[in-house]
């Protein structure tokens, strides 16, 4: 049998390269001195740009922010609609980085496509992260809520945080935040054994989208530690701003490996 061209084979893994930097916005950035790894997955209707955590970390955490199809670098491609797809497409480009101990920071929608793709993760016998940090978002499985994918734009705009963005934008991005809704209101939650990760929930104390028990509700899906902060007087998208307390809170709860 002829052995492969390892010029193919150089090809081929530099288009697997290629492809994961797209999902994963930061990866590589600290090639040289890291030795732990973050994995962020921002709100509806949010892009990789959304967060900037890297400056409030450690040189040994590299920042991998998830950059879905339909937003800023990918803007020309459809949005996803469905979470399973979202989490099949991903947790591959994941997969294949988690040579160094990692974590995940999910907010609101995030926090969902974090922990299924740590779900799926197991599925596939993968190294799962040390800890999953999971903020703005109601424990999965409670009874839904009315959904907001279905309203018309004028009630949809009249609903949406767009953390400051002039009503132009916010109508440009109308579609990509209804199809993130969509990803959210049809996911349809699985029952599984909890995960071995810990878990930290966090949340603003003046978030109206969810309530404690809600957050607390997460504690049934992991079989290990669980924590809850609240930050106080703190809205909904309370994450833009607080990215300097969220990332002490981070490194205090994922220290680096003895």
């Amino acid at each position: 049998m002829d052995r492969p061209d390892p010029a193919l084979r150089a090809s081929v893994t530099m288009t697997a390269a290629g492809l994961a930097a797209v999902w994963l916005r930061g990866l590589g950035s600290r090639e040289r001195t890291a030795q732990r790894r973050l994995f962020v997955f921002p709100h509806a209707g949010a892009g990789a740009s959304a967060y900037r955590f890297a400056p409030y970390l450690p040189d040994t955490v590299e920042v991998c922010t998830v950059q879905l199809p339909g937003r800023e670098t990918r803007f020309a491609e459809p949005a996803l609609t469905s979470l399973d797809e979202a989490v099949a497409a991903l947790a591959p480009h994941i997969a294949d980085h988690t040579d160094l101990p990692y974590a995940f920071f999910g907010h609101s929608m995030g926090s969902l496509i974090a922990f299924e793709t740590a779900r799926r993760l197991r599925a596939l016998g993968m190294c799962l992260p040390d800890r999953l940090f999971l903020s703005g978002m109601r424990a999965p499985g409670l009874p839904d809520r009315a959904p907001r994918h279905t309203l018309s734009d004028e009630k949809l705009l009249a609903t949406a945080e767009f953390g400051g963005v002039d009503a132009e934008l916010q109508e440009l991005l109308l579609p990509l935040l209804r199809a993130d809704l969509t990803l959210c209101e049809t996911y349809t939650h699985r029952a599984e054994a909890p995960l071995p990760c810990p878990l930290t929930v966090l949340a603003g104390s003046d978030d109206d989208s969810v309530d404690a028990t809600e957050l607390a509700d997460w504690r049934k899906h992991t079989s290990a530690d669980f924590a809850l902060h609240l930050f106080p007087g703190a809205p909904h998208l309370y994450v833009r701003g607080a990215e300097r307390q969220l990332a002490e809170t981070i490194t205090r709860t994922f220290p680096a490996r003895g």
